[in-house]
Formats: structure tokens, C-alpha cells, sequence
């Protein structure tokens, strides 16, 4: 599936994210190239993720990030049968 959007432009993207080396980086950069609303929701993902690893219930997630359980059962999905994205971004942001 990932492969139908990869390519030359999302390669040069992710080789942009990988040149940022501060958050105040990323803040801007993150502020250039998308919307409010869109980091907020990218933000709100990875709360959800990081509180799925953690065990906490769906609405326990709902209440404390806003979430729909729409939301939270797609994050669920790529968690358990995605290509490790949120794991490998959790397992870092712990160490």
C-alpha cells in the first residue's frame, strides 16, 4: 500500500523532515508547509498512539485528547498492523 504514494516528491519531504535539527525547526517548517489544523490532528495521532501503547481504553484516550473512536481505531490499526512508524517514533521519544 505505502508504495502508491511514495515517490520522488514524498521522498524529497521526508528527506526535509530528516534535515531538521531543532524543534524550533520543525515548528517552523511544520507552519510552512501545513495547516494549523493539520498538525494539531498529526499531534492529536500520536497522543492516541502513544496512549494505546501505554493501554489506556478508548475512552479514556476520547476524553483526554478529543479523539473519535474513529480516530483512535485507525491509529489502533497502524499500530498493530502497519509498517512501525508510531513504534519506532514511541520507542525513541522513550529513550
Amino acid at each position: 500500500m505505502a508504495e502508491k504514494w511514495k515517490d520522488a516528491l514524498t521522498d524529497n519531504l521526508c528527506e526535509a523532515i530528516l534535515a531538521l535539527e531543532t524543534a524550533e525547526e520543525a515548528y517552523a517548517f511544520l507552519e510552512d508547509v501545513a495547516t494549523i489544523g493539520e498538525i494539531k490532528s498529526l499531534a492529536q495521532r500520536l497522543e492516541v498512539a502513544r496512549l494505546l501503547s501505554v493501554k489506556k481504553t478508548y475512552p479514556q484516550i476520547a476524553q483526554q485528547t478529543g479523539a473519535s473512536t474513529a480516530t483512535i481505531s485507525r491509529v489502533k490499526k497502524f499500530l498493530d498492523y502497519g509498517p512501525g512508524g508510531y513504534k519506532t517514533v514511541l520507542d525513541r521519544m522513550n529513550k
